[in-house]
């Protein structure tokens, strides 16, 4: 494959447009090999000698100041550009379905796999080059391209699998030690929840890219992927894994339910790391819309009784006596997020919210203030969100309370309920 003609410039009269348009044919040379990647004829030996060979050379050649820095509109999608290159050699690399026991795909996936892993240090290599020589931001942009992809294809490879080889597991290693080094990183788990709390982390960059081929029509497709997916959960623990459980959990219950045993494993593992360090009330509250089957009923009747219930029940009967402030207190910061997820029978949990802020409020011996001032304000976010989620029938409801209640302080309370039910600014937690 011959890259002179995207080389060469365009000729053009103005002088001053020479520099803009070298770097834009530069681009172009890099859109021509993703391009040349792209193609279903890349995977043939003579055609993909040639590309991997032509983008080795290119990366080689071009200075660090071109791929992450230079002048001109045209060049600013370069970063970008850089990106789509390394998603599609780790595309190129990844191992087919027919390589999943090896065979004859084997020693060819594994070749494949050493020689991107080459490129993939060069390209890290350019990085580190420019991170030691430039000011600004610009070595970052190319390397928050770069990360996800070039992660991706380490776990892919480094790992002992049927289309791996010692070669190819110790080039891969090498990337992910590279790419560790660029980034920073004194591990795989600072690069994925971030060294310290400053740092976002790249967690969410990774699980962004694993997820079209986590859908349960494609997960088979390619043989590593669930092994990358749950070697990477399994590096990220407590407190950081709460914040991706919408994102990790629907992954781990595709792996495990199949009919092989050993997907049910490696999917039962998953989702025994995400008990062990998510809250157990949000896993729940995450697995009720798979395990009720988003139940829909219609008319104005009560709706059948169902798990979701049970343990909402479970949960207020536990709430009421409790006397441990503590477990009370959590009990009802959470119940917001209960009744945001699951459809709960309205007078059920109105009964209990009314119980809970009545004892509070009349308890002489709850201290200090500051304790009981939390319990009412979180009961009372209960309410106004129960009220909204069944279009105000919980105003309805606490219409005849101030005329009957002489407890001040619980009418102030149901006073806020209404008034925010109509329309009023509430400044609640």
């Amino acid at each position: 494959m011959e890259l002179d003609s995207a080389l060469e410039a365009p000729s053009q009269e103005d002088s001053n447009l020479s520099e803009e348009l070298s770097h834009s044919a530069f681009g172009q040379a890099f859109s021509k090999i993703l391009h040349c990647l792209a193609r279903p004829e890349a995977r043939r030996g003579n055609v993909k000698d040639a590309v991997l060979k032509d983008l080795g050379d290119l990366i080689e050649a071009t200075e660090f100041d071109r791929l992450f820095e230079g002048t001109g509109a045209r060049l600013r999608g370069m970063p970008e550009t850089l990106g789509q290159v390394a998603k599609a050699l780790e595309k190129y690399a990844a191992p087919s379905k027919e390589e999943e026991g090896g065979g004859d795909g084997h020693s060819e996936a594994a070749e494949k796999a050493a020689q991107v892993g080459l490129l993939f240090l060069k390209l890290l290599g350019k990085v580190e080059t420019a991170k030691n020589s430039l000011v600004g931001p610009a070595w970052q942009t190319g390397l928050h391209h770069l990360a996800g992809p070039v992660y991706i294809f380490a776990i892919t490879h480094s790992l002992e699998q049927p289309w791996t080889t010692p070669r190819s597991r110790e080039v891969a290693r090498e990337v992910l030690t590279s790419l560790l080094q660029v980034t920073e990183c004194g591990s795989v788990a600072g690069f994925l929840h971030g060294e310290n709390e400053d740092e976002k982390g790249r967690l969410s960059v990774i699980l962004g890219l694993l997820k079209p081929d986590l859908y349960k029509e494609s997960w088979k497709n390619n043989p590593a992927i669930k092994h990358v997916f749950s070697w990477t959960l399994q590096q990220v623990t407590r407190p950081w894994l709460s914040q991706h459980l919408e994102r990790v959990l629907p992954a781990s219950l595709v792996i495990s339910d199949d009919y092989q045993t050993e997907n049910k494993i490696l999917g039962v593992h998953c989702l025994h790391h995400i008990v062990l360090n998510v809250a157990v009330l949000l896993c729940l509250l995450d697995l009720f819309p798979i395990l009720e089957k988003t139940l829909h009923w219609k008319g104005d009747g009560a709706r059948p009784t169902t798990h979701c219930d049970e343990v909402l029940r479970l949960i207020l009967t536990h709430m009421e006596p409790e006397h441990r402030l503590l477990l009370r207190r959590t009990y009802a910061r959470n119940l917001p997020a209960f009744v945001n997820r699951v459809s709960c029978r309205l007078v059920v949990l109105l009964k209990a919210l009314l119980k809970l802020i009545c004892d509070v409020a009349r308890d002489p011996n709850l201290t200090p203030e500051s304790v009981k001032s939390a319990l009412l304000q979180e009961a009372t976010d209960c309410l106004i969100l129960l009220d909204r989620c069944s279009q105000g029938r919980v105003k309805g409801l606490l219409a005849k309370i101030p005329q009957s209640c002489e407890d001040r302080k619980v009418v102030n309370y149901i006073r806020k309920v209404q008034q925010v039910s109509e329309g009023a600014p509430y400044n609640g937690t």
